[in-house]
């Protein structure tokens, strides 16, 4: 007979001897206390939550710490809530996946709580309400990924949703911005405490354009008589309502079928996937790897749990943004990126397998170190280079984790700006050259040709969901695999490259725009033609 995450507690030795690290606190009062009032409410509840800031949760209460459980929100869906928070208790089990097949467990049960803060469900949207209302709530940290901070299309116009709740005022709030901005309006309204909103999305400066999205939605209320200005007043001044800049890091892939068999076998029963219907699994584990990085700017004016004794890096915003800025511009994110759409191209469905690829691996090697390396800032708290290696190393040829280029590949138009453009227009402001640059243009040509949809076989391929996905591929679609043409091929790709809103500069200016159509050319002539075009530019 097994036993089970939702009733671990009546299991407690069976799965200690397994080697399980439980809560050493007392969960009941954590979870209650949590409940009746938070310090600490995170938003957005998917996996990276479930295998990183929960952890951190647990490390506090263990140490005495945290007396009161993370209270989880969810926006969006309530899908999460539902199906893999409810039926556990809001306990998880966090799997760590060691380089050497070893499996690291550990039993979350500092999240006290997860509700659906949306209007939909008025009694749990009340609920959250009057958690925000109360001057004991400390910091709501966040993990909705970088387009739940999105308020306009590609164009720069206002998504119908967000123009429609700025016009009817907080109680129509529908976007993740609206409801954040309606909840802190209750707050100001309740006394106007502090607070800390800490966005820990994988994005630079992800703080400022918090903030710059937050203002957006109260200027419109206030523009339109919803508001006063006094709370404007309010959210605008950082003593009151600040918005720390971040930076994290930990490959988090879909919990696995590997991981689920594991686990199976070891006598758990209620650990199988759950099959969101969108895309993304979930279960009662969170499968993850033992590296992690947190760094937040300590701006926190209503106090804070000990973070730091959590692990998490502690310092000024300059810190912040630099390490930030290695991680997601240079070290990590770009060649992640690059290992994304080439992966889908040649027909990996691991990143691991990427990672015995030589031709691969030396391309991300060069992109890393010859042309991303150059332009980044020593952080200080974190070694750039050793930041490089273990990734190159250690992290990305992990066999034990599960990570799939599809799954990188998603919302890739969003990363654009960040995970390149950052670095071309910090090679412009720093006066070098970039006409001269080979890795990033043969990744940017890897994504035009992913979005084609055909991979380097010549069989059609569902590309990973994406926001300007139908819009990127009509642009495309005058241009077909084996096209030779390369007016045909100026014409559909010159509105994309030169798209500041995608870029954030425009590749032509750069000298680079010929560039990437003559590699995207080499990459259409025929089966074979990407891995052919990888190999010649090494």
């Amino acid at each position: 007979m097994g036993f089970s995450l939702a009733t671990w507690q009546d299991s407690a030795k069976e799965i200690e001897s397994l080697g399980v690290e439980l809560p050493s606190y007392e969960v009941a009062e954590v979870k209650r206390a949590g409940r009746r009032q938070p310090v600490w409410i995170h938003v957005g509840g998917g996996n990276l939550y479930r295998a990183f800031h929960a952890q951190i949760a647990q490390a506090l209460a263990n140490k005495g710490l945290l007396d009161r459980g993370v209270v989880v929100a969810e926006t969006f869906s309530p899908y999460t809530v539902d199906t893999v928070y409810a039926p556990f208790n809001c306990d998880i089990l966090q799997v760590e996946m060691g380089g050497d097949g070893s499996l690291t467990e550990r039993l979350l049960a500092a999240t006290s709580d997860a509700l659906f803060a949306n209007p939909q469900r008025p009694a749990e949207f009340e609920r959250m309400k009057r958690y925000f209302a109360s001057a004991e709530l400390q910091l709501v940290t966040f993990t909705i990924t970088e387009k739940g901070y999105g308020l306009t299309d590609a164009r720069g116009t206002l998504l119908p949703q967000v123009a429609q709740e700025i016009e009817a005022g907080s109680d129509a709030a529908a976007s993740s911005m609206g409801i954040v901005c309606a909840l802190l309006l209750e707050r100001y309204r309740a006394g106007a405490a502090p607070l800390a909103l800490v966005s820990t999305d994988n994005f630079s400066q992800n703080g400022k354009r918090f903030r710059d999205a937050i203002l957006v939605v109260a200027e419109g209320w206030r523009e339109r008589g919803h508001v006063a200005q006094g709370f404007i007043d309010y959210v605008s001044d950082e003593g009151q309502v600040s918005f720390p800049w971040s930076m994290i890091d930990r490959i988090t892939p879909n919990p696995s079928p590997e991981t689920a068999a594991v686990l199976k076998s070891q006598g758990w029963d209620d650990l199988d996937l759950i099959d969101s219907g969108r895309g993304p699994r979930f279960a009662g584990f969170a499968n993850t790897e033992p590296a992690h990085y947190l760094v937040i700017e300590d701006s926190f004016p209503n106090g804070r749990p000990a973070l730091e004794e959590g692990g998490v890096i502690m310092c000024d915003r300059a810190t912040a943004e630099r390490a930030d800025t290695m991680k997601v511009t240079a070290c990590l994110n770009p060649l992640h990126t690059c290992l994304a759409v080439y992966g889908c191209l040649l027909g990996y469905t691991r990143i691991w397998q990427e990672m015995e690829d030589p031709d691969l691996v030396a391309l991300i090697r060069h992109l890393g170190y010859d042309e991303n390396l150059p332009m980044v800032e020593d952080p200080g708290v974190i070694d750039p280079v050793a930041f490089l290696a273990e990734l190159l190393e250690h992290r990305l040829p992990n066999k034990s984790l599960p990570d799939a280029p599809q799954r990188i590949a998603a919302d890739t138009s969003q990363k654009m700006p960040i995970r390149f453009g950052h670095t071309l227009n910090a090679y412009r402001a720093a006066g070098r050259e970039t006409a001269g640059l080979t890795y990033i243009p043969l990744v940017i040509a890897g994504w035009l040709r992913y979005l084609i949809a055909v991979d380097d076989a010549g069989a059609a391929f569902t590309p990973s969901p994406d926001p300007l996905l139908d819009e990127l591929q009509g642009q495309l679609a005058g241009i077909a695999w084996g096209e030779r043409d390369a007016a045909r091929i100026h014409a559909a790709v010159g509105p994309i490259l030169s798209n500041g809103a995608i870029f954030d500069c425009d590749l032509y200016d750069l000298g680079l725009g010929e560039t990437v159509e003559r590699m995207l050319m080499e990459e259409l002539a025929g089966p074979g033609a990407v891995a052919a075009t990888i190999k010649r530019y090494l």
